[in-house]
Parts: structure tokens; C-alpha cells; sequence
């Protein structure tokens, strides 16, 4: 066989080993961060931390003299998150090929087996139950909720079959203020519940937004987000009315300040501004993406902007 015959064969294996039909080449750290989704980690740990973080405040313990109580939750959090992450890779594995954002995950690709995928998932789960055991028995429960929420009630039921299903996903993406909150005050405070009441609310003009960008990919897999089953003018009356419902929201807050109340309120109009702009906008995809783009600054901006506040 000759020389250029061999590399030619070497090269067309190791093409099909890391290209998926056009897949750039990835790493196993690369693999791995999708496969656990590392953004929704990282989001939601920033959402439990606020959580902890009030809680702490508004019961006057210092933080400091907590912090292992903040890393078991920040860390059991950041498991449980990961491994229902983890268990949607691998429930979905029949779906994501035919979608183009999904189709470099390694449970598409094969870089990683599904049964390593499943074991990893529930391994994941089992740590952070573990890790928030040493917190709070009600820490615990609520992020077993999570966990079945978002893998039962959002990914093997609601996803596949319901328009419904952004609002039923969204219950899990609620739920790690509480965890944060409930790691410390198992009794609940107004401004847990409204932390909660954020992301709840959040979540429907940020995946529907998202949904209008990927609607292709997603009526390839037919999934019956809101834009595939309604279409945009029906999901642009949607996002407006999920973030109009946003409104009232900071004034459940004002223990945390005037300052803030106006600061979130502004927020909140200005989300509003953009909502209502899309109504004359004739790109209906260039304004899902700045409604998407807004989203997530606002997400990360008042979580953030309520633990600065307790400085004031």
C-alpha cells in the first residue's frame, strides 16, 4: 500500500472521528462543558448565591462565618444543575441531530457514550444532594425539585408535546434562589419568593426569543416551541406580556431599597421599550436577537445589583 494511500486512510478516520457531518474538531474539555451546558450552570449557581446572600443579610448572619454553608450550596447547586443537564443530553440524543445548534454535542457525535452520559448525569445529582444535605433538609427538597421538574416534567413530557413547555421548564429555572435561601432560613422570606418570581418570569420572553432565532431547528425536530406552533406575531404579544408581568415585581422588594426598586423598574421598562419596538421592527429575527441579547444582561445585572445593594 502506498505511502499516500495510508495518510489518505488515516486522514478520512480521523475526519470521522471529529468531524460530524461539518463539526469543527472538539476537545474532551470542550465536550464536557457542553455536555453538563456550563452557561445554564453558571447562571443559575448566580442566582443561588443571591439567594444565600440575602438570606444571610436579612437574618443578620455574617457571611463569612457561613461560608461553608454558602460553598455546600453554591457547590450542590452547581451538581444537581449539571447532572439534570447531563440526563437532557443524553434523553435528547434522538432530537439533537437533527437541530444545527445541537448536533456538536458529544451525545451526537458519540465522543461520549450514552451510557457514560447517563452515569455521569445521575452521579452528578447524587454529589450535589449530598453536598446540599449539609445545609438544609428544605435546600435538599427544593433541589430535588428542580431536578424532577426540569427532567420529567420539562424534557421527557412537556417539551415534546405541549406549547406549554417553556412555562413548565421555567419552574426549574426558578428554583436555585430558593435552594440558596432555604440553605440558611427554611422559612421563606417575601424576597425569596420573589426571587423566584423573577426567574419564573424571566425565563418565557428569554426562550421565546431564543425560540424565534432557532425556529427552523426547531420545527426540524418538531418540537412545538411557540413560534412553530403560533408563529412570531403570537409569541411577540407573548414575550410583552411576560415582561409587562415583570413590573410590579421590584416593589415586592423594597426592603432592599428605593434605590433598587427604581433601578430594577427601569429595567424593566426599558425590557418593556424593546418588546413593544418589536412591534414596528419588520426584521422579526434582528429583534428576537436584541430581546435575547437583553434578556440575559438583565438576568445577570439585577441578581447582581441586589447584592450590591446590601453594601449601601
Amino acid at each position: 500500500m502506498s505511502n499516500s494511500r495510508v495518510l489518505s486512510e488515516v486522514g478520512l478516520k480521523d475526519n470521522e472521528q471529529n468531524l460530524h457531518e461539518g463539526i469543527p474538531r472538539s476537545t474532551v474539555w470542550k465536550d464536557f462543558l457542553s455536555l453538563i451546558k456550563i452557561g445554564i450552570v453558571n447562571s443559575n449557581v448566580i442566582t443561588a448565591f443571591t439567594g444565600v446572600w440575602l438570606a444571610l443579610y436579612f437574618t443578620g448572619n455574617g457571611f463569612l462565618n457561613n461560608l461553608d454553608i454558602v460553598l455546600f450550596t453554591l457547590i450542590g447547586t452547581a451538581f444537581i444543575i449539571a447532572g439534570s443537564c447531563v440526563i437532557n443530553n443524553y434523553i435528547d440524543r434522538d432530537i439533537d441531530p437533527l437541530m444545527k445548534r445541537t448536533k456538536s454535542r458529544p451525545t451526537v457525535t458519540g465522543r461520549f457514550s450514552p451510557a457514560k452520559v447517563l452515569f455521569l448525569g445521575v452521579l452528578f445529582i447524587i454529589l450535589g444532594t449530598m453536598f446540599l444535605l449539609f445545609t438544609t433538609l428544605s435546600a435538599t427538597i427544593f433541589g430535588l425539585i428542580g431536578v424532577f421538574s426540569y427532567i420529567c416534567l420539562y424534557t421527557l413530557w412537556s417539551k415534546r408535546y405541549f406549547v406549554s413547555n417553556t412555562i413548565i421548564g421555567s419552574i426549574s429555572g426558578a428554583i436555585p434562589p430558593l435552594i440558596g435561601w432555604a440553605a440558611v432560613d427554611p422559612n421563606l422570606d417575601i424576597v425569596a419568593w420573589s426571587l423566584f418570581l423573577i426567574m419564573f418570569m424571566w425565563q418565557p420572553p428569554h426562550f421565546y426569543a431564543l425560540a424565534m432565532k432557532k425556529v427552523e431547528d426547531y420545527r426540524a425536530a418538531n418540537i412545538p416551541m411557540l413560534p412553530v406552533v403560533k408563529g412570531f406575531s403570537r409569541t411577540k404579544h407573548h414575550i410583552v406580556l411576560w415582561v409587562a408581568a415583570l413590573l410590579p415585581i421590584p416593589f415586592l422588594l423594597t426592603s432592599l431599597g428605593t434605590i433598587f426598586v427604581i433601578f430594577a423598574s427601569i429595567l424593566n421598562v426599558g425590557w418593556l421599550i424593546l418588546g413593544l419596538y418589536g412591534y414596528k421592527m419588520k426584521d422579526d429575527l434582528k429583534w428576537a436577537n436584541i430581546m435575547f441579547i437583553y434578556s440575559l444582561q438583565y438576568m445577570t445585572i439585577i441578581f447582581v445589583a441586589m447584592v450590591l445593594v446590601t453594601f449601601i
